[in-house]
């Protein structure tokens, strides 16, 4: 992997510094970590290092903001098997729009539009940004072994699918992943760690982790705690549209990271999420 364009990091502080609507951990949420999660295959829990729920505590006044309720509004949209053909109905299309809306009115996207309109990698428009945005997350395509659109970054990314019933794929986002777990549908298997990588921090806001739902099982997935979906969402198009490398190293606030970004098609996400080097 060759190192990004140190540009991006300094972006990347910049947007962090611009999440608003971040939860602060302790205050907003608590988080259990519990143990280290034992090996896991599909279809196979492995030895499970948490007993208690990944969430000891959300404030749900949050998701009453702008952008969190027009996120949270669009994660029942979706068939989570993997070869299930979408289809988006006009309400559910009224919804993307409005997320869309609300994600480009704050902070975050507008210095992102800025950074890639410059770089030419954007359109100025912004309603042109807006059709660039829909087409790079939420444009069906069929992904592998599927022969009928059935899948889109969004979706991939942020709300998961299972391939096969037993396993879990994408689903990398943690406002899915409290919603899944309160619900009862999560069942939180601790925190993954190798020999490079740090032992988690409950106070941090990336966390590597095992877990099962709807009967699959996620044996190691990366996430972001703690942050807006318009931090995410920026951060990630910035990623993809700026690197042709799948792995985008940054720098910011107390975090070294790669951000996984493999392309689909050049035109679409297939999937990202962030991988956490070191803390700085």
């Amino acid at each position: 992997m060759n190192d990004s364009d140190p540009q991006l990091s300094v972006v990347a502080q910049e947007l962090w510094d611009n999440d608003v609507n971040r939860l602060q951990p302790g205050k907003d949420y608590k988080i259990s970590l519990q143990g280290k999660a034992g090996f896991a295959q599909p279809g196979n829990d492995g030895n499970d290092g948490a007993f208690l729920p990944l969430f000891a505590f959300v404030d749900e006044n949050i998701f009453k903001k702008e952008t969190f309720h027009a996120f949270i509004s669009l994660l029942d949209n979706y068939e989570s098997d993997a070869g299930e053909p979408e289809v988006v109905t006009p309400e559910e299309e009224f919804e993307i729009q409005r997320f869309l809306d609300s994600v480009m009115k704050t902070p975050i996207m507008k210095i992102v539009h800025r950074y890639l309109a410059e770089k030419q990698l954007s359109p100025k428009d912004l309603s042109d940004f807006k059709q660039q945005l829909h087409c790079i997350w939420f444009e069906l395509y069929a992904r592998k072994g599927s022969s009928r659109p059935d899948s889109s970054g969004f979706e991939h990314v942020f709300v998961g699918e299972t391939r096969g019933g037993r396993t879990v794929i994408g689903f990398h986002n943690w406002i899915q992943l409290y919603m899944q777990e309160k619900l009862g549908h999560i069942d939180y298997k601790g925190y993954n760690v190798n020999a490079k990588s740090p032992t988690p921090d409950g106070n941090k806001h990336i966390m590597a982790l095992q877990f099962s739902w709807k009967n699959g099982i996620k044996p190691k997935g990366s996430i972001f705690i703690g942050v807006s979906p318009e931090f995410e969402f920026a951060l990630y198009t910035l990623c993809f549209l700026t690197s042709p490398n799948e792995r985008v190293k940054l720098s910011f606030s107390l975090y070294e990271v790669e951000i996984v970004c493999h392309h689909y098609n050049q035109k679409h996400i297939g999937t990202t999420y962030p991988v956490l080097i070191k803390y700085l």
